[in-house]
């Protein structure tokens, strides 16, 4: 119960079951300020779950996982961007906190199921586990979750992913939960709605360099390519008016970024890229080659496409161009309404 109105919803939903519930707040960042009271984020979002519990008639339990946070996920995320790749924060909270340690917890508790507001469905079989879709398809998380272990999977429920946005609101509204109204949380998971530019800056060096037009020309410049990614309109400035410029390449060699004109331009897509560190949902790797669709950033349409393995990565190739293909983001696999697995995107 994250203080959100969709884990909210999720435990009273399990409460009308019949479930024996039992609320689980995670702490994992203490370092951002509410912009109002000046209070820890995290207080006012565990105060809203509080109520909420209080509100259902079920305890809620507090764990503190902000060193493994820090460790697992933020260091991850500096490490990803200093090297000039774009990693996921949301795909590595939900591996490594909120199904890794926090299922550990519910293990150590005897607990049955881990249960989470995410948008999503899975369907249990007799012995393994399958992830599916979300029935509201703007609200879709399935791509955040395809790294998520089988053996915690087998023991998750997703009480709202087979509803709307919409009507868990009304649900929220109906039981007079605190959080029913709540702002959707935006942002790095868990920290909110920060300036990645100056977010980076804490850690990682101001370097400041050219952005050039496909032909060589400067036209602008950037303040750090660690501050760009691949099809981005913003984090840096271009000397023309007119058509919106997007981010196209990094060169680390020469600290330069390459800009193209337009949203169409065929810089700005890829046929083919390949990844590695692949996970695959049900543990059952592909032996040859064979056709899936897939999506390389969130909310992003799914195209066909075949994989094709070799020996050390893993070879995607598009049956359409595919817009923005940033290196440390994840291409995540479907087949129909499944999220198959996905891995890490190295080259394009």
């Amino acid at each position: 119960m994250s203080g959100g109105v969709d884990s909210s919803v999720a435990a009273a939903l399990l409460v009308k079951q019949g479930y024996n519930v039992v609320g689980g707040f995670i702490k994992n960042w203490s370092d951002t300020k509410d912009a109002w009271t000046g209070e820890c984020e995290w207080r006012g979002d565990r105060r809203d779950a509080m109520r909420v519990a209080a509100k259902l008639g079920i305890p809620l339990l507090t764990f503190d996982f902000e060193d493994a946070y820090r460790r697992d996920v933020i260091d991850k995320l500096f490490q990803g961007y200093a090297a000039g790749t774009t990693p996921n924060p949301d795909v590595l909270c939900n591996q490594f906190i909120k199904f890794g340690l926090f299922f550990d917890e519910m293990k150590r508790l005897k607990a049955d199921f881990v249960a989470t507001g995410h948008y999503a469905r899975v369907r249990h079989g007799r012995h393994v586990s399958h992830l599916l879709r979300g029935k509201d398809a703007e609200k879709d998380q399935s791509y955040f979750l395809h790294r998520v272990r089988q053996d915690a999977l087998r023991h998750t429920l997703f009480p709202v992913g087979t509803r709307r946005k919409s009507e868990v609101r009304d649900i929220a509204q109906t039981l007079g939960l605190a959080t029913a109204a709540k702002k959707e949380s935006m942002g790095i998971c868990f920290i909110g709605k920060q300036d990645m530019n100056a977010f980076l800056r804490t850690r990682i060096p101001s370097k400041p360099g050219n952005v050039t037009d496909p032909n060589g020309n400067i036209i602008g410049s950037h303040k750090g390519l660690d501050s760009v990614t691949i099809g981005q309109r913003h984090g840096f400035s271009i000397n023309t008016s007119g058509t919106p410029w997007y981010a196209a390449a990094k060169d680390p060699a020469s600290n330069c970024l390459v800009a193209v004109p337009g949203r169409k331009h065929s810089l700005l897509y890829q046929k083919s890229t390949t990844i590695d560190d692949v996970h695959w949902i049900t543990g059952r790797a592909p032996r040859t080659s064979f056709r899936v669709s897939a999506t390389v950033r969130y909310r992003q349409s799914a195209t066909s496409c075949r994989l094709i393995k070799n020996a050390t990565a893993l070879a995607v190739r598009f049956a359409k161009p595919v817009f923005a293909v940033a290196p440390g983001q994840s291409c995540v696999f479907y087949r129909g309404q499944e999220c198959l697995g996905g891995g890490i995107i190295q080259s394009c």
